[in-house]
């Protein structure tokens, strides 16, 4: 796997003829940034797979029948976490890069493109969303599904999610606008009995629900009602438009109903009144950070509320939102929030003594990784090296042209790295990217899949 290996294609080769469960993989010679607190950043080391999860970290392992992998110059790390996407929309990606305010992209997306969409069109968008995550480094992703207009846009969803590989979270909402079947949130209780009978499996099911009635009516905003169905379905929630004055008597009414906890996620918390934050912190509920879309759409402030979060003790998940105007992966997400927040503190105090209180990048790394799982409920599976969890990973070239030399790992990986330095993407044990491409896709079969979607959606009138 080094600079110097040309045995990649014949090591896949191996690892595939032997059976899931019981393969074993041994990656030597790594710098292994582990993302877990006990364990830290290890330098030259060595990482065993055993079936789906990480056997042990250490130097100078030995494993018996193991695939051993060489990992001189590259560093390990934890697959990033999505905690929010609207995966449909996939097909649609950066149509209107220069959006200019939410009630744009809602009108455009959501009253317009969406009313039109068939259970074909979200299984294209969303396998394209989850194979783009894999490639760019993300092995878990939140998709925020809401254009559930039948029982078969839902299956249709999370069977690409499925088809995928990755370690996907299907968040199940009906639409804002236009016709469904109201089947939701009623339909919960078959897809959990359909998809997620299992609690040791690799998709996971949440309900996705909206902060208030402002966008969409009463229906669809998170109170009571929805708790209870999440409570009885045993499910986290995750609620999105969270901002400005109305989301934050949004918030201390949930508090004053007990609706609020750790198994509950509120998305975007830009605009909050210092109230809203302070009871978000008391109560342990989770926020998920989309740091462009906050930016670029201009969401009420418009500044990714991180420093409002870590005021309250309150660490986020990050997520990329809506391809439609915003880029895929991970790595910009970790940099503009890195530098928004940085800018900030630097500015807060310029003019004065006092020193500015500043993110780091190993901050931005633990958010897109162990806080995104902790964020998706799923922090004792992934989101860290730690020998037990499943083996989520990735393989990232640290002597390629735009790395080396290696001095900071953490660093190279935030502010150097891109897609194309993943040699490998480990998901569950399983190599879903290898030597630099992800597999099992015939690109061109989906390329004319998504142009087609593409063309029907755009070309067929909104109802």
């Amino acid at each position: 796997m080094n600079v110097n290996d040309t045995t990649s294609a014949a090591v896949l080769e191996e690892l595939r003829r032997r059976p899931a469960d019981r393969r074993r993989i041994l990656f030597t010679g790594a710098t292994i940034v582990t993302m877990d607190p006990d364990l830290g950043v290890i330098d030259r080391g060595d990482l065993l797979v055993e079936g789906d999860a990480i056997a042990a970290i250490g130097a100078n392992l030995t494993a018996d029948g193991a695939v051993v992998v060489d990992a001189t110059g590259t560093i390990l790390t934890p697959g990033f976490v999505d905690t929010h996407r609207h995966a449909w929309e996939a097909q649609l990606r950066r149509i209107m890069p220069d959006v200019d305010d939410l009630g744009g992209y809602v009108m455009a997306t959501l009253a317009g493109y969406a009313t039109v969409y068939r259970p074909e069109d979200m299984y294209i968008g969303t396998r394209l969303a989850a194979l783009t995550a894999v490639d760019s480094g993300i092995t878990t992703m939140l998709d925020f599904s809401h254009n559930s207009r039948t029982r078969e846009h839902s299956d249709a969803a999370i069977g690409a999610l499925r088809d995928t590989g990755i370690r996907g979270v299907h968040a199940s909402m009906g639409p804002h606008f236009g016709e469904w079947d109201r089947q939701w949130p009623g339909d919960l209780a078959r897809i959990k009995d359909q998809y997620f009978s299992s609690d040791d499996q690799l998709l996971t099911l949440r309900l996705a629900t909206l902060a208030t009635d402002e966008i969409a009516g009463p229906a669809l905003a998170y109170g009571p009602e929805l708790a209870r169905v999440a409570r009885d379905l045993g499910i986290g929630v995750s609620v999105d438009a969270v901002f400005g004055t109305s989301s934050s008597e949004a918030v201390l009414r949930w508090a004053k109903d007990g609706v609020l906890g750790p198994d509950v996620t509120l998305i975007h918390s830009t605009g909050l009144t210092s109230e809203a934050w302070k009871t978000m912190g008391e109560t342990g509920t989770t926020v998920a950070l989309a740091p462009t879309s906050d930016a670029q759409i201009g969401l009420e402030t418009a500044i990714p509320a991180i420093d409002e979060a870590l005021s309250v003790g309150i660490r986020p998940g990050l997520s990329i939102d809506v391809e439609v105007a915003l880029a895929s992966d991970m790595f910009t997400q970790m940099r503009a929030l890195h530098a928004i927040q940085r800018m900030r503190a630097v500015n807060a105090v310029y003019g004065t003594d006092q020193q500015p209180s500043r993110i780091t990048t190993h901050d931005v790394l633990d958010f897109a990784t162990l806080q995104g799982a902790r964020t998706n409920g799923l922090a004792g599976v992934t989101g860290s090296l730690t020998p037990g969890k499943k083996a989520d990973l990735l393989v990232v070239q640290a002597e390629d042209l735009n790395n080396m030399p290696l001095n900071d790992p953490i660093g190279t990986l935030v502010l150097g790295s891109d897609a194309r330095n993943i040699t490998a993407v480990l998901i569950n044990g399983e190599p879903r990217k290898w030597d630099g491409q992800v597999l099992d896709v015939n690109l061109a079969a989906l390329r004319s899949e998504v142009h087609a979607s593409r063309e029907y959606v755009l070309n067929t009138p909104a109802v």
